[in-house]
């Protein structure tokens, strides 16, 4: 009790040196977590985006579909799938497609492209298709033989509204097929890459060219709480169990692997952010004892310990570290709430640069409350560290030197 009152007189003989570390403490701990926020912030976008505007929530193909995309592999069991789809409460929205792998001619060249043959109706709830075009008010999808290409795509290729391009690619007879089409609509979404690479036309004139009549090779499905998305994959697997339904996980493993790794990225930052605060700390403390000298020899002649010594210098660390983090705490849950709201503008960095790796130039960022308690145990052991040189600075003073001081 006595080291207690002592160690709390002592932090305000000194308010200038005491605000200094309370601020440093707040500061470190403010950042920490707004690094954390913004990561987890750019994680959930993304997540979201993927499962919302690129893969779905789980998809479901014929077994040797994926292997070589070629055309005869349809799903057998479509109607099935869509009763039990029907029924599921879980699922937001669906789509079926009809995809194979083709070149895209114009006259400025050529390149492989995904073809994606789609109902548009069924598209614009799964993908946000519509939603990543600016004109849909001039968008007529019901003329002959219409494409969506996406604006990477259409600057490679020197594309634009209008222009006529030319699908060539394999039917289910694995005869060469080529058919003209006219660019009725450029989109631009969130992932260059996925731009560059896939165009849509309708479903129906993609069938008739491939020679499968009705059929499909893909199925989409929208799960909006990506919690239940194992429950329903399981679900699934049991009505057809010869049928693979693979998650947004598999299907975007690069995604899963940023998701997975971007923690222990946060916490290395947070570790050099600490690490810098406790130099300022050691500083400051180093300081303190210094300027305290005669005061440490007066008390260890009186009968004081170095174990009591210690804890002294010790309680005094944690006392300013302790104050100084709910101030730290609470200006970072404001600055957070407030950007949540906003969103936090990215555009400097470069919208193609961002969209290169699948992410928005607007960040919202989310409190990581999962994460407060280690964050906290991270600053406040640093601070704990950090107190370690003062303290034995100030073990090694013999008290007859330190009273000549």
């Amino acid at each position: 009790m006595i080291l207690i009152k002592m160690a709390g007189r002592n932090i305000w003989r000194n308010r200038a040196r005491s605000v200094i570390i309370i601020l440093s403490v707040s500061i470190g701990l403010f950042c920490g977590i707004l690094v954390l926020s913004i990561y987890k912030g750019m994680m959930s976008s993304r997540v979201k985006t993927v499962i919302e505007s690129e893969t779905g929530s789980l998809q479901i193909h014929h077994p040797q579909f994926k292997s070589d995309y070629e055309a005869p592999f349809v799903l057998q069991q479509e109607k099935q799938l869509l009763a039990v789809l029907q029924q599921t409460r879980d699922i937001s929205a669906y789509s079926f497609r009809t995809v194979t792998q083709g070149m895209l001619a114009a006259s400025s060249g050529s390149t492989g492209v995904q073809i994606n043959g789609i109902d548009l109706s069924q598209e614009a709830a799964t993908s946000l298709l519509l939603k990543k075009i600016d004109d849909t008010i001039n968008l007529n999808w019901e003329k002959k033989a219409p494409i969506l290409i996406g604006k990477k795509l259409a600057q490679k290729m020197r594309l634009k509204k209008g222009s006529k391009l030319v699908l060539t690619f394999i039917d289910s007879s694995s005869e060469l097929v080529s058919a003209a089409f006219k660019v009725a609509a450029i989109y631009e979404s969130n992932n260059a890459p996925l731009d560059e690479k896939n165009v849509y036309i309708k479903k129906t004139e993609l069938n008739e060219l491939l020679g499968i009549g009705d059929a499909s090779h893909e199925l989409v499905m929208v799960i909006p709480d990506d919690k239940k998305t194992d429950a329903v994959r399981q679900q699934i697997e049991k009505s057809f169990p010869t049928l693979p339904t693979e998650t947004w996980q598999e299907l975007s493993p690069e995604t899963e692997l940023m998701v997975n790794t971007v923690d222990a990225y946060s916490y290395i930052i947070i570790v050099i952010i600490m690490l810098a605060l406790s130099f300022g700390i050691i500083n400051t403390m180093l300081m303190a004892v210094l300027e305290r000298t005669k005061e440490i020899g007066m008390i260890m002649a009186l009968g004081m310990n170095k174990i009591k010594l210690f804890w002294l210098i010790l309680l005094e660390t944690v006392f300013l570290t302790l104050a100084g983090v709910p101030i730290g705490w609470l200006l970072s849950w404001a600055a957070i709430s407030y950007y949540n709201n906003k969103g936090m503008d990215w555009s400097a960095m470069g919208k193609e640069m961002m969209s290169s790796f699948g992410f928005s130039t607007t960040i919202y960022p989310q409190f990581p409350s999962e994460q407060i308690f280690p964050i906290i145990l991270i600053v406040v052991a640093t601070a704990l560290l950090s107190c370690i040189i003062p303290a034995i600075r100030a073990l090694r003073l013999q008290p007859v030197d330190a009273l000549r001081k």
